[in-house]
Formats: structure tokens, C-alpha cells, sequence
């Protein structure tokens, strides 16, 4: 790319105002984006980031200012005028499907009504030939459902390059990806920002926005608030700037576990169809203490917490609560002994998105005292308890009367969280708890759980990243092809050396050892 190139503008966003109700989205925010550039916009849960691009990208109508790419203005609220100007975007929650082969979800769509046939020996070869370029392996001719989630960013991706994009938006990219899946999406990045595409890269992960961006654009509560080079900031700074306020981990002191409330005895389940049921897996929660799960995703914690939660029931093997046998296991069951769950799938287990906050907020506790009385809903009692859990745990939204599909995917999770720790409940399953809130949120929430931990609740924490297994867990269990390792102390296992055990590399040694 030569000096002029780089310095062309591609993007011009210009005092973009959004409302909603009494929220305020987006308040007069104005940036730019040149040739070969990769932004990373940054801002707490709610700032507004989500809103500003899906305005760029036509899905939202600003109610006032102006986008220009390419030096034209685009048409509001018409994405085709967006992709047809070459702007793509990925969003956090994919929007493939399933039941589609990768060819089919690629063009969907670009084909015109008046050429129903498709060439897809042609088709098959660009996408070959893209998937080649950009290092996004992937079969052309699988389902989408067959694939996993890496794939799946995979086929996102070549959706925008087989569309000719030359501008990005990446909305939390790695937020379900593994580490080497998030190595292998940014050598793509980087290969093609060199050949003049230009990024917008939404992350809450600030070593990752330290890694792949030039420039950092800061939102809060809808207003930018900072701009500038990377190079000239450092992660420490970055939060800051996004909170508001100085920011710290909480600090971990040592537990003092107590009997095990929950115990899984040789437990396995049934495979379910790709992914590994689990096989002979022995687990005590304890009282007072956090265990932390560590693995590759799909490799059996769908399965444990499917368990956990009541979903599934043993194939074989005993689940013991307090001591004793249960013999029949439900999802009724689990909530009435005092489970609570913070599923990793906040759209499809986690809430009813036609749903307002207090109905979504009261799924597991409609039927308990103080909500309902005979069979009467307390709908006051209902709204009170919604607003308190927004107010402590800062959700975003208009109301408790707005429905949950219109918040975004972070302060959906700070109301599933606040709906679980708010019961206090004895076993809490946390699935993915932090995924997708900004440093303040996370730390937080880490910080309730430890609070749980200290009320003498066992805490089952499964999470992809394995700084947070480290931080926060008293012992660590790795999980691999639906095998259980033995329990780790915690400090006694580098992150290198639960790679091992990641990989699948230690159970064999390992486990013969154990016994």
C-alpha cells in the first residue's frame, strides 16, 4: 500500500445520534476510518458500539447526522445500500443457517430473482480460492450445523469477502473463540488489512486490541470520550479511560471448603451427535469453594452442565446431592435443590427474548414466594426485584417493561447474572459467566461469585479462558473428549501445563498415575 492509499478515508462517521426512549445510544459521535486500518472501539456494556455500527451498517436509521463511505453519503437505514457501498459485517451472534451447506449461506442472497441457477462449480472455486487467500479453511460443501465455532466466524467472514467488502465491522470476534482460533482469525486479519481492507474491531479483550489495532475510539454511556494510537497507550490506560474510574481485579484470598454438596460418582452420558457425552466422570463440589473447568470448547462441558443443570440425567454412574442418591433428575428438580445456572448461551437457554426484563428476571422464581401467592403472579414485587438487580448490576436498558432482544449481549448477561446470584443460591453453575462484558463487569462479577463462595455456595466455573480458571478457582479440572482430569490445587498447575492436559496429552500418564 503506498503512502496515499493509507491515508484515504474509507469511513466518515459524522455527529451520529441515536435514541431510544429516555436512553441515549449514541450522543453526536463522530469518527473516521482510512484505508488498511484496523480501529478497535471500545466502551463498557452499553456504551453505544453495537448501536454506531449497526447504524453504519443500515440496521438502525440515526436520528440525526451523517455516514459517508467512499466519500458518498450513504442512504440510513438500508443495509444493502451498505453492502452495495462495500461494507460487511460480522456480527457477535452469528446469522447462518444451520441447515445449509457453507456454498448456500455464502450467496445467500446475491443471487438476482430473475437468475435462479447457480453456477456452483464457479461459486465453489471463488470460495476456494478466498478461503485459500485468507486462511479460512473451510469445506464449501458442509452444513454449517457440522461445524464448529471457529468454522463457523470462518464462513462469517468469507460471507463479506465473497461480497467484495472493503470495509469490516467485527463485532466480538473471539468472544467464542479458543485461543489458536483467535491466532488463526487475526494472521487473517492482518493479511488482509495489508491488501487494503479496513477493520472496525469491537473486543472487550484488551490485550487483543493491543495486538491487532492501530488506533482505539472509546465510547461511554454513548459519548466519545478518547481517541488514539495504539502504540501510545498501554491496557491499564485503556480501561480506565472506559470505566470512568481506576480499575482492579478483586483480590483472591484462600477457601475453606466444606462437604460436598454435590458429587458425580463414574457418571456418563450419551454423545450427542458430534459432541462427546461425558465418560466416567468423577466431580465433588464443595461448600465454599470455586472449581474451575478448563478445555477446549466442545469438549464435554455442554454435557456436565447439561448435567448440572437438570437437562440430562446420568447414562450410568450416581449423582449424590447433600450425601444422598437422586434417583429422578429434571430441570425442576435442580432449581428446587438450589442450582442455579448461568447458561452459556444467553439468546437460546438463558432468556425469552419476546420477553420484558421482569419476566426474564422471575424464569426460575415466578412460582416461589414473595412472586406469586396461589397461583397469583406479585407483579410489583416482580418489577421491584428487576429493578434493583438493574441498578446493582448496571443494566443498560429503558426499563423493566423493555423487551430483553433489544439490550446487547453484555447487559443481557449482567441480568442473567443478577437473576442468579440475587437467590443466593447453593451450587451455582457458571457457564461463560464474563463472556462478552467489558473489565468493569468482569471484574464484578468475579467478585460476587467469590462473594457466593464466602455465603458457602459451590461455585462449578466453566470458561475458555484460562486466566480466569486461574485466577478465580480454588481447584482446576480440565476436560478433554469428555474425560475429567484429577483435581488440581490451585497455584500448583502452570497455564503451559494445563495445556497438556487441554490437549488431551496427560490423561493417559496422568490418570494412570492418579490411580
Amino acid at each position: 500500500m503506498t503512502g496515499a492509499e493509507a491515508a484515504q478515508v474509507v469511513l466518515r462517521l459524522d455527529r451520529i445520534t441515536k435514541t431510544f426512549g429516555k436512553l441515549v445510544a449514541n450522543d453526536a459521535v463522530s469518527l473516521s476510518l482510512h484505508r488498511g486500518e484496523v480501529i478497535a472501539l471500545l466502551g463498557e456494556n452499553g456504551a453505544g458500539k453495537t448501536t454506531l455500527m449497526n447504524i453504519l451498517f443500515g440496521q438502525y436509521t440515526a436520528d440525526s447526522g451523517a455516514v459517508e463511505v467512499f466519500g458518498r453519503a450513504l442512504p440510513p437505514g438500508n443495509p444493502r445500500a451498505a453492502l452495495d457501498a462495500g461494507v460487511g459485517m460480522v456480527h457477535q451472534h452469528f446469522t447462518l443457517a444451520d441447515n445449509m451447506t457453507v456454498l448456500e449461506n455464502v450467496t445467500l442472497g446475491t443471487v438476482p430473482l430473475w437468475q435462479p441457477r447457480l453456477d456452483r462449480g464457479a461459486v465453489r472455486a471463488e470460495i476456494t480460492k478466498l478461503a485459500d487467500d485468507f486462511r479460512l479453511a473451510v469445506d464449501p460443501d458442509a452444513r454449517v450445523g457440522s461445524l464448529t465455532v471457529g468454522e463457523r466466524q470462518r464462513v462469517e467472514i468469507l460471507k463479506a469477502l465473497y461480497r467484495e467488502a472493503r470495509i469490516l465491522i467485527l463485532d466480538e470476534p473471539t468472544a467464542v473463540l479458543t485461543p489458536q482460533e483467535t491466532d488463526d482469525l487475526f494472521a487473517t486479519l492482518r493479511k488482509a488489512v495489508a491488501l487494503g481492507l479496513s477493520i472496525v474491531f469491537i473486543s472487550h479483550k484488551l490485550h487483543e486490541v493491543m495486538d491487532i489495532s492501530d488506533r482505539v475510539v472509546i465510547l461511554r454511556h454513548g459519548r466519545l470520550v478518547g481517541e488514539m494510537a495504539t502504540r501510545d497507550t498501554d491496557r491499564h490506560a485503556l480501561a480506565t479511560a472506559m470505566v470512568g474510574a481506576e480499575v482492579s481485579a478483586p483480590k483472591v484470598v484462600p477457601a475453606a471448603p466444606g462437604a460436598a454438596l454435590l458429587r458425580l460418582g463414574d457418571v456418563s452420558t450419551p454423545d450427542q451427535g458430534n459432541a462427546p457425552g461425558l465418560k466416567s466422570v468423577s466431580l465433588d463440589l464443595r461448600a465454599g469453594q470455586i472449581t474451575g473447568l478448563a478445555g477446549v470448547s466442545g469438549n464435554g462441558q455442554a454435557a456436565l452442565a447439561d448435567l448440572i443443570g437438570g437437562l440430562c440425567a446420568p447414562q450410568s454412574g450416581q449423582l449424590d446431592l447433600d450425601g444422598a442418591n437422586v434417583a429422578q433428575w429434571s430441570p425442576r428438580t435442580a432449581v428446587q435443590s438450589g442450582i442455579a445456572r448461568i447458561p452459556e448461551d444467553r439468546h437460546k437457554t438463558g432468556t425469552i427474548a419476546d420477553f420484558n426484563l421482569t419476566e426474564n428476571a422471575i424464569l426460575e422464581s415466578y412460582h416461589t414466594a414473595p412472586m406469586s401467592k396461589h397461583g397469583w403472579m406479585n407483579w410489583p414485587r416482580a418489577e421491584a426485584a428487576t429493578q434493583e438487580i438493574i441498578a446493582r448490576y448496571d443494566v443498560r436498558c429503558p426499563g423493566p417493561e423493555a423487551r430483553i432482544r433489544l439490550l446487547s449481549g453484555g447487559n443481557m448477561q449482567k441480568l442473567i447474572l443478577g437473576r442468579v446470584l440475587e437467590a443466593a443460591p447453593r451450587i451455582i453453575l457458571a457457564n461463560q459467566p464474563v463472556r462478552g462484558l467489558d473489565i468493569g463487569a468482569v471484574n464484578y462479577v468475579h467478585s460476587q461469585l467469590l462473594a457466593a463462595r464466602a455465603r458457602g455456595a459451590a461455585v462449578l466455573l466453566i470458561s475458555e479462558d484460562l486466566d480466569e480458571i486461574m485466577a478465580l478457582s480454588d481447584v482446576i479440572h480440565v476436560i478433554s473428549e469428555g474425560r475429567l482430569s484429577p483435581e488440581f490445587a490451585r497455584g500448583s498447575m502452570a497455564p503451559a501445563d494445563l495445556g497438556v492436559w487441554m490437549a488431551g496429552h496427560g490423561f493417559d500418564e496422568g490418570m494412570a498415575h492418579a490411580s
